[in-house]
This record gives structure tokens, sequence and C-alpha cells, in this order.
């Protein structure tokens, strides 16, 4: 039995408490179990037992064999000195501490039946291990869970922004401006898209911002797309020219065309049409941070997002080859990921940092007005009986999968909790 197992069922206080006995024979009294210790040393601290009417307040530590206290070294570690109890699976030797005296030791008691349960999800093959079990735990119990896990799922996405914010000096609309770019690039063409707003500050581009055309020029020639002397098309030549006055301006430097991705992407999702739908959004959007932070409704939000690319690229695709007529608007589904993916998570960061409940709660409350995603995940959650009403249900399912089932973190799942000790 792992460790990790022995620690979940002396935190829930799964065990045999009466009449428990040291390994030595002192009759020994829980009085408190401790607190879970999630940073190096004892497994949970600040515990009180009673050996002989005596009052002992400390530290557990939990082991698999009493002997990998030695494993682990606890004995030439005077963090462990204040161990005031030995809690294992199997004794085979007694530990002892820095100070060469005895730690009390207990060979945990409890059900094997909640063994056998761990050991049934533990050992699965199925896609998640408890999907043919799942639909036996209460609603109320996976809601509440889904809940801690769309929060747990916001503060991961959270680090990125927290990282990018950092490297721009605490600079929400810069940051906010990157990260938008990033997620306009999907998973194909993040990278470049990132490398892009990066290589093109806001400030420069917002000198500009009531101009169209200069704004493509910009992103345009800083994409690496303006570097074809061979294209005879009126519009790339004029983006061409204004690149070239801007760059001098500016001192910029482009990035590489040769990053941009258009091999298994439908034509609609072309870098060349999001960077003109990117540079709508720009032209169309003043001050696109603050009305996000300031807006009360998700359909506010969506108002901001409806964008398509500029009139060149109804009859094109890429520079200089021309194609059947046809509006690139953004697309729905585009703006629910990126919506998903950025505007939700940096609600959420803002009301952390800035100490305001308020965004935080918007960004719960938007979320829940977005459609579910449509991807491998959340589908397989539906075939096996899962209601995934919302984004703000498949957002926590995706981080079950992940984070929880995938890793068979069972034992750290409420869901996983509820299967353990119920069957």
């Amino acid at each position: 039995m792992q460790e990790i197992f022995l620690q979940y069922i002396w935190q829930h206080q799964l065990f045999k408490s009466k009449s428990l006995k040291a390994v030595t024979g002192e009759e020994i009294e829980i009085i408190n179990i401790g607190e879970k210790n999630h940073d190096a040393g004892p497994d949970f601290l600040n515990a009180k037992i009673k050996i002989k009417d005596i009052i002992w307040a400390g530290n557990i530590e939990i082991h698999k064999n009493s002997s990998d206290w030695f494993i682990h070294k606890h004995n030439t570690d005077k963090a462990y000195n204040n161990v005031i109890l030995h809690v294992v699976g199997k004794f085979d030797k007694p530990a002892i501490n820095t100070l060469k005296k005895s730690i009390p030791t207990i060979i945990l008691d409890y059900n094997k039946k909640l063994e056998d349960n761990y050991l049934l999800l533990l050992n699965s093959e199925k896609w998640i291990p408890c999907s043919d079990k799942i639909h036996k735990v209460d609603d109320f119990v996976i809601d509440y869970w889904l809940n801690t896990l769309l929060v747990e799922r916001l503060e991961k996405k959270s680090n990125e922004i927290l990282n990018t914010l950092k490297n721009n000096n605490n600079n929400w609309e810069e940051t906010f401006y990157q990260l938008i770019a990033k997620n306009f690039g999907f998973k194909l063409n993040a990278l470049p898209f990132e490398l892009l707003a990066k290589s093109t500050p806001l400030k420069y581009i917002a000198k500009h911002k009531n101009n169209l055309m200069q704004i493509e020029a910009f992103l345009f020639g800083q994409a690496g797309f303006l570097q074809d002397n061979n294209i005879d098309d009126n519009y790339y030549l004029t983006l061409q020219k204004e690149y070239k006055f801007l760059k001098h301006k500016f001192k910029l430097k482009s990035i590489e065309k040769h990053l941009w991705k258009f091999l298994r992407s439908r034509p609609v999702n072309f870098p060349t049409i999001r960077i003109s739908q990117f540079a709508k959004l720009i032209h169309t959007s003043t001050s696109l941070f603050s009305k996000i932070m300031e807006a009360n409704s998700i359909k506010a939000i969506y108002t901001y997002f409806d964008i398509e690319a500029s009139e060149y690229w109804k009859t094109h695709y890429k520079f200089g080859k021309t194609s059947g007529k046809k509006t690139k608007r953004f697309g729905k589904t585009a703006v629910n990921t990126l919506i998903i993916n950025t505007v939700i998570p940096f609600l959420f960061i803002y009301g952390k940092q800035k100490g305001n409940e308020k965004f935080k709660e918007k960004a719960i409350n938007f979320i829940e007005g977005i459609p579910a995603e449509n991807n491998k995940i959340i589908r397989n959650w539906e075939e096996i009986g899962i209601d995934v009403k919302s984004a703000f249900y498949s957002q926590a399912l995706i981080q079950l999968k992940n984070e929880y089932c995938s890793q068979k973190k069972c034992i750290n799942c409420q869901i996983g909790n509820m299967l353990i000790t119920n069957g």
C-alpha cells in the first residue's frame, strides 16, 4: 500500500481509533490528528496525543514501513525531532531521532475494504478510473468539486498572465494585448502571434489606431509577410510602402515569415485572415482592456469581438491570390475560445491582484454564460453521462481529466474520495 493512502486514512480519520496501542504496548489516545503539511518536513503538524496520561503536542510522520524512517534519513534530520508519533502500515524497525530518542509507533488499522476500493481505482485502465461508478456520487458533491476545479484551472492560467505582467512592468494593457494576440493564433499559430505582439508594442500601434490600413501595415510587416517584391497587388504594395515608413520610424524588426503555419488549417483560419481580424479588433476597440474589466454582461464582451477581416480579404486568403468573395468574420466558436482562455482568466487574476472579489465573481458568472467546448475530452465526459451545461463545466472537467484522472490522483479528488470511502 502506498504511503499516500495511509496519509489519506489518517487525514480523514478512517482508522480504528479505539484501544490504540503503540507497538511497545502503551495505550495511545489521538486528541488531534494535526494539519496536513504541504511543504517539506513531517506529514502532519500541530497534532496532540495522550500517552500514559501525558499529553504530547508535536508532529506526525507516516510511512508504509517503519524502516522508511531511516531510508528517508529522518534519523539525521533535526526537523523530525518534534515528531511525537510514527504511523505505519507495517512495523519492521523502531524509529529514533537525532537525539537518539525512540519515537512511539502505531500500526494503522483500518477497514481493508477502503484499500480494495482505492486499488480498484488505481489499477483501472478505463478512460477515467471511476467511469463505471461516478453515477453513484451525489450531484451536489460533483458540482461542489467542479467549482473548486474551475478555480484551480483559472489559477493555473493566471500564472502565465502574472509572468507576462512582470515582464511588462505591471502594464495590464500591454499584457492583455500580448495574450489576446497569442490566443488569436490558437494552438497552431500561438507562438508567432505572441512574438508578433511582443515585437510590435501596443503604444506604437495606438498612435495609428484610427487608420486600419496602417495597423495592417504594422502587423503584416512585423509578421514578415511584406518582404516579397514579386507580388503585383495594389493593396499589398500600399501596405509594403507604409510598413517601410513605420519600420524606419519606430526602428522595428520583424519576425520570420516561416514561423507561420498554413498547413492543417482551414483557409478561414489562415494567419493572414487572423492578422487582419486582429488589426480590426485594435482599430475598433479603444482601451479594450478597460472595457472588458468594466463589462457587466457576457453579451457586452461578445460585442467587442464582433469583427471581420478588412475588405481586401473578402476576395483573398493570401496576398496576391484572389478567391471567391466571402466575408471573413471572427466566428462564434473562436470568440468563445478567446474569451475562455484570455478574458475570463484576466478578470479572475485582476480581481485577485487588486483584492476585488467583484472581478472574480464576474469571471465565474461570465463563463457560466458561454457554451461548453466541443472537444474529445468533453465528448468522452458526455458519453459516460456527465451533463456539460456550459464552459464553466467543460473547463472544470478538462482540469479534472488532465490533473487528476489521467494522473490517477483519485485520492486527491473529492469524487474519488467518495468512492473510496463508500465503495
